[in-house]
């Protein structure tokens, strides 16, 4: 994922977002294997269809906050702004409520979703870091 951070921000979009969409599949596909484990489906077929649901759905959450953040920062005209990431967050909120058909679904992602993509903005531009030695 560091590939992602290469480059200045609001240009090479279809890179950045192929790059988001392949994550996104991927947590899909981690996701759907514990569902699958968890949940028992009744027949192979019925296992097949919620991976493929699973993923295609987290490859499109993944593709929506590539393209929001990506257009956000053109627009905008600040690239290194944590607001695009948050309206990329939100985005993707959205359409996860709308795929619910639930307002509240979608209101309540779009915030969770804004927050930790601007957080996590905020965090790699000063230097946070999640794991290992605190830097003195």
């Amino acid at each position: 994922m560091e590939s992602y951070w290469d480059g200045p921000e609001g240009q090479e979009c279809p890179r950045r977002t192929w790059l988001t969409t392949r994550l996104g599949a991927a947590a899909g596909l981690v996701a759907s294997a514990y569902r699958i484990v968890l949940l028992q489906p009744s027949s192979a077929l019925a296992a097949l269809q919620m991976a493929a649901t699973d993923s295609v759905t987290m490859a499109t959450l993944g593709a929506v906050f590539g393209v929001t953040t990506c257009l956000s920062a053109q627009i905008r005209e600040e690239p290194e702004d944590p607001l695009n990431y948050f309206i990329g967050g939100c985005a993707t909120g959205a359409v996860l409520g709308a795929r619910a058909h639930s307002y509240m679904t979608g209101t309540t992602a779009c915030l969770g979703f804004g927050v930790t993509a601007a957080l996590m903005k905020i965090g790699k531009k000063e230097g946070w870091r999640l794991t290992g030695p605190p830097k003195l």
